[in-house]
């Protein structure tokens, strides 16, 4: 599973209707760990901001899904 440090974020409340049933949903820009790049994706579970610890949980149709890392 891929690494890394939330690069930005936001929280999305008006939704495409494809996502309607998932707003409000934040997605974020993660710095990879090992200088690999930068990649988009979509938060499960407990709300990140810029600077949190992030590990990549899942990947659903081609979108990673983080999680906040233990600390």
């Amino acid at each position: 599973m891929r690494t890394g440090t939330v690069y930005t974020e936001t929280v999305i409340y008006s939704a495409p209707e494809a996502f309607l049933q998932e707003v409000p949903y934040q997605t974020v820009i993660v710095s990879l760990d090992g200088g690999i790049g930068r990649v988009t994706g979509r938060v499960i579970g407990e709300r990140v901001t810029i600077g949190d610890r992030v590990v990549e949980v899942e990947e659903r149709a081609g979108v990673p899904f983080f999680r906040k890392a233990s600390e």
